[in-house]
C-alpha cells in the first residue's frame, strides 16, 4: 500500500540547495512518512493531504545541542538575581546542587513533560538530553513526539561546599565507572527506539569530576557505538583554576592531551577559557578546539543572567569551530536562544555584522546536525527528515516580511509557531502541543515548586531558606495595605 502524501504550500520556505540555506517564495513542499520528497515551486504530483501554508515561513526544526529538562522548570524565579562572589556567580555550587537533591522523582517526571512540551512549542524538533536514566522518556517521547539524544550523565565525584568559600570534591572512582555501564546499557536497550526517535549520547558529566581512566573509556564507548561524546567543559572560573592546579593545564587542553578531543567531541559551554577576561590566562584554547574538529555547545542564556558572556561567539566561528547552541535551562526556547547568541556576541565585538542572524540560524540547524552526524536533520531538502516548523508570516511580531530568518531570529516569539511536524508526525497544530494538556502540566509544575521550595534548607550548607537563597524581588505582605 502506498504511502500517503502530504503537501504544503507556502508564502515562504527556508529551503537547503545542498551547500546552505535558500528562500524559496510561493513554493512547496511534499513529505510521505518521515521523509521530504520534494521542494520547489510546484510538485505537480497527487496528495492525500494538503497544508495550506499562505502567508506563513517553513522553517527546518530547530536542534537543541545542551538541554537538562529534567530540572530546568525549577530554575524559574529561583535562580535569578542572586549569585555568589567567591565562586564568580556561578550557580553550580550553591543554588543548584540544593535544588537537585530537594527533587524527587515525581517532580522530575513532571518537569520532563513540562519541558519536552516548551521545546515543541519554540519550534524546537531535536533535543541532546543531559540527565537521569528514566524510562518515562521513552513513554513521554512517543506521546509528545519530539526526538531526543539522551545522554544519562555519570561522573567520579561531586562538588560541594562546606561554607560558601570553597568547593571542595568528594571522590568515589568504582561508582563513576558503574555508572557509565548503567548509561552505556540504559542506551542500548533504548537506542533507535519510539520509530527512531530515541538514541543515545556519551555524556561523562564534568571534566573536573572525571577522572582520566573514565574519561577515556567514555571516549572509546562513544566511537565504539558511533554516537557523541558530550561534556560539560570550561563553564565555570572555579573549574578552570581546579583543572590547572591539578595539572597545569586549562581543562580544553588536558581533555585534547587525553585524546579525547575530537569531531566526535560536543564541548557543553566551552565559555571560560584560556585568552578570555574571565581567566587572564594565556590564548589557545580557541586554536586547539578548532585543530580537533569539535563542536561546542552554547547556551547564552543560563550565563547571560549571571552577567557572564562568551568573548565571543563570533570569535569562536571565526576560529573554525563548530558553533551549536543549546537551552540548557528554562526556557526551553530556542528562538530566544539564537537571539540571545547574536545580540550579546555584537555587544561584546561592538560590532552589528558579528554574529548574523544566518549565522546563529545555522548553529541551530546545520552545525548542530553535523555533530550529531545527521545529513537529515536541520534542513528542508529532499531526502530529510520531515522536521518541519510553520511560522506565522503576517502576525504582529512578523511584519513586515522581507527576510525570514532575521524575522524569526530578532522578533518572532513562541505564539508565533503555528505548526510542528517531527518525523513528519504532526505535534503542534494552531499552537497547541497535541500530546499534551499545558494548563494540566503548569499546574502540575506549580505544585511541585510549592513543593520543593520548603525543601532547600535541608540541602543548603547553611540551611538556607528559599527567600535567603533566592530573595523575592518584592515582599510579600499578608496584611491588606491601606491606602496611602
Amino acid at each position: 500500500m502506498a504511502s500517503a502524501t502530504t503537501l504544503i504550500k507556502a508564502s515562504y520556505i527556508i529551503a537547503f540547495d545542498g551547500k546552505q540555506h535558500c528562500y524559496l517564495k510561493d513554493a512547496e513542499l511534499a513529505f510521505q512518512d518521515d521523509t521530504i520528497i520534494y521542494v520547489g515551486e510546484k510538485y505537480g504530483e497527487p496528495a492525500e493531504n494538503t497544508i495550506d501554508a499562505y502567508g506563513k515561513v517553513l522553517c527546518p526544526g530547530f536542534i537543541s545541542t545542551h538541554a537538562h529538562l529534567f530540572e530546568s522548570p525549577m530554575d524559574r524565579s529561583f535562580i535569578e538575581d542572586k549569585g555568589n562572589p567567591r565562586f564568580y556567580m556561578s550557580g553550580l555550587y550553591e543554588n543548584l546542587p540544593a535544588r537537585g537533591m530537594a527533587m524527587d522523582d515525581e517532580m522530575r517526571s513532571v518537569c520532563l513533560k513540562y519541558s519536552l512540551a516548551e521545546l515543541l512549542r519554540s519550534g524546537t524538533t531535536t533535543v541532546v538530553e543531559l540527565g537521569p536514566a528514566c524510562d518515562e522518556l521513552a513513554e513521554y517521547i512517543s506521546l509528545l513526539g519530539n526526538r531526543v539524544y539522551f545522554g544519562p550523565i555519570y561522573r567520579s565525584a561531586r562538588w560541594y561546599t562546606p561554607d560558601g568559600k570553597q568547593v571542595l570534591y568528594e571522590w568515589a572512582e568504582d561508582k563513576g565507572f558503574k555508572a557509565m555501564e548503567q548509561a552505556l546499557e540504559f542506551i542500548k536497550a533504548h537506542e533507535n527506539t519510539c520509530n527512531g526517535l530515541l538514541k543515545g549520547v556519551i555524556a561523562p558529566s564534568q571534566i573536573d569530576t572525571c577522572t582520566p581512566e573514565l574519561l577515556k573509556e567514555s571516549h572509546k564507548a562513544a566511537m565504539e557505538l558511533g554516537t557523541p561524546l558530550t561534556i560539560h567543559t570550561s563553564q565555570a572560573v572555579v573549574e578552570f583554576n581546579e583543572m590547572l592546579r591539578r595539572h597545569g593545564k586549562t581543562p580544553v587542553a588536558w581533555l585534547n592531551d587525553l585524546g579525547c578531543l575530537d569531531e566526535n567531541t560536543l564541548l557543553g559551554h566551552a565559555i571560560i577559557i584560556g585568552g578570555s577576561s574571565w581567566t587572564n590566562y594565556p590564548a589557545g584554547d580557541l586554536e586547539i578546539m578548532a585543530g580537533s574538529g569539535c563542536s561546542v555547545a552554547h547556551a547564552p542564556w543560563v550565563f547571560a543572567r549571571r552577567g557572564i558572556v562568551m568573548e565571543s561567539f563570533h570569535k569562536y566561528q571565526k576560529a573554525g569551530v563548530n558553533m551549536t547552541l543549546g537551552t540548557d535551562t528554562c526556557p526551553q526556547n530556542m528562538i530566544q536562544a539564537m537571539r540571545w547568541a547574536s545580540v550579546l556576541s555584537k555587544i561584546m565585538e561592538r560590532n552589528t555584522e558579528s554574529t548574523t542572524a544566518a549565522d546563529v540560524f545555522n548553529a541551530a540547524t546545520l552545525n548542530a546536525a553535523r555533530i550529531l552526524g545527521r545529513k537529515d536533520l536541520g534542513r528542508l531538502a529532499t531526502g530529510a527528515k520531515a522536521d518541519i516548523v510553520i511560522f506565522s508570516a503576517d502576525s504582529t511580531n512578523m511584519v513586515p516580511m522581507r527576510d525570514p530568518v532575521k524575522n524569526i531570529v530578532y522578533s518572532a516569539e513562541m505564539e508565533d509557531v503555528e505548526t510542528v511536524i517531527v518525523n513528519g508526525r504532526t505535534v503542534v497544530e494552531g499552537g497547541r502541543v497535541l500530546g499534551a494538556d499545558i494548563r494540566e502540566l503548569n499546574r502540575r509544575v506549580q505544585e511541585a515548586g510549592e513543593k520543593l521550595w520548603p525543601r532547600l534548607s535541608n540541602y543548603d550548607w547553611a540551611e538556607r531558606s528559599v527567600d535567603e537563597l533566592s530573595p523575592p524581588s518584592f515582599p510579600y505582605l499578608n496584611e491588606r495595605l491601606e491606602n496611602p
